[in-house]
């Protein structure tokens, strides 16, 4: 059981990432999304300790539109499946989903300047918003809700990994046609992503491992900041809503650049990869809204005695609280 289940007291699809994939696979888009809806709802008021609800950490918040025509994967071997196309998944323990671990396409798909040129954008069908617009009539006005946005500009990534890092060195010019494409894509889908009653939007790429980022501070900031930074100041001008940054592992040498950016909130704040929270609030705590600092491996599988003392340790860094305000706050611990 879930921990979702268990405090709902039934079987759900919501947070199920795995049964929630095997069941869109088989085409149950409609009982995938009446749980998603009705579930996320009792959830958080049966909490009731959560101000934010964040539809767009629960994958469970955008939908196949209603007529998509399902994958259909064959099962080849216990945890793994292969789709028609080639494409092969596991299912993975360590995040409770399948996951796409071989895609033909993506090594072998050519990329030139004239595409990103040419190509149309891409604008979703309704539908797909079933879920958002659900959680924000029946939650919108209890709590703070973030959705989603066009196009979320970050590093953009074409092909593998490996042929994605090379491009930022071999073919330059390319990767900036690609981000200037997805920055004007991006600003003309928010009229659509950007749902009415959403109070802010969350983009959740990962720039960086637990020692360091992806790639040197000046590739970042040639190739992402100033596209970045257009995205953000379509969402602010045209919607006055946050902008709120997930990045996971060691950032120290991204941080001004998030400043740079615009990016109202940094979410995340890996204790475990260097980000020390008492550090990064000394330093840019008055740039940008803070948002993390207890280890999640914590709160997944620690004891309520280890949740209770990272939780005192990170309201003492963060310099807002003290025990008393800790006691007010989560009595139930």
């Amino acid at each position: 059981m879930t921990s979702k289940e268990r405090v709902i007291g039934h079987s759900t699809f919501l947070r199920n990432k795995a049964t929630s994939k095997i069941d869109l696979w088989e085409g149950k888009r409609d009982e995938v999304a009446a749980s998603w809806k009705e579930d996320q709802v009792e959830f958080h008021r049966k909490m009731g300790c959560f101000d934010i609800v964040n539809l767009m950490a629960e994958s469970t918040a955008i939908l196949p539109p209603k007529d998509y025509d399902p994958e259909r994967p064959k099962k080849i071997e216990e945890g793994v499946w292969e789709g028609p196309n080639g494409r092969v998944y596991k299912d993975s323990e360590v995040t409770q989903d399948i996951l796409l671990v071989h895609d033909p396409e993506a090594s072998s798909r050519t990329y030139t300047i004239e595409n990103f040129e040419e190509e149309e954008p891409s604008f979703p069908e309704p539908s797909i918003f079933e879920v958002i617009d659900y959680v924000i009539q029946h939650l919108g006005k209890e709590k703070f809700i973030i959705g989603p946005s066009g196009t979320p500009v970050e590093l953009v990534l074409l092909g593998t990994m490996e042929q994605a890092l090379c491009r930022f060195l071999e073919d330059p010019e390319l990767v900036k046609a690609a981000a200037k494409y997805y920055t004007q894509e991006g600003n003309l889908q928010d009229f659509i992503y950007i749902r009415p009653g959403t109070d802010g939007v969350m983009w959740g790429q990962d720039f960086a491992y637990k020692n360091g980022p992806l790639v040197y501070p000046a590739i970042f900031h040639e190739f992402l900041v100033p596209f970045a930074k257009e995205r953000v100041r379509h969402v602010h001008d045209n919607f006055h809503i946050p902008v709120i940054k997930h990045a996971c592992g060691n950032n120290w040498s991204l941080l001004d650049m998030f400043v740079e950016i615009g990016w109202d909130c940094y979410q995340s704040i890996q204790a475990l990869a260097g980000m020390d929270l008492g550090k990064v609030k000394e330093k840019y705590g008055k740039k940008m809204a803070l948002w993390g600092g207890v280890p999640v491996e914590l709160l997944a599988s620690g004891t309520k005695e280890e949740v209770v003392t990272a939780a005192e340790q990170t309201m003492a860094q963060g310099n807002t609280h003290d025990k008393r305000s800790l006691d007010i706050a989560y009595p139930r611990l």
